[in-house]
């Protein structure tokens, strides 16, 4: 079996993510809870500043960065 490769988190992209955006809704989520979101490269900005006008975005990480973050 192999493994997939993660997809942006846009409506209908099927592109492989590249970044992690890394967001909370301080209404519903303690302040160091993340949820994340993953980004291919022409959606990066689109997703960042849907979240960003909210007030819910917090970091944007590439995804190789971010995986090996959570491997430690």
């Amino acid at each position: 079996m192999s493994e997939e490769s993660p997809i942006c988190s846009a409506k209908g992209c099927r592109a492989d993510a590249v970044w992690v955006l890394a967001w909370n809704n301080p209404k519903l989520h303690t302040p160091e809870r993340r949820k994340t979101w993953l980004a291919c490269e022409e959606h990066r900005e689109h997703l960042s500043q849907f979240l960003g006008v909210r007030g819910f975005l917090k970091d944007v990480v590439p995804l190789a960065e971010w995986e090996s973050a959570a491997d430690r």
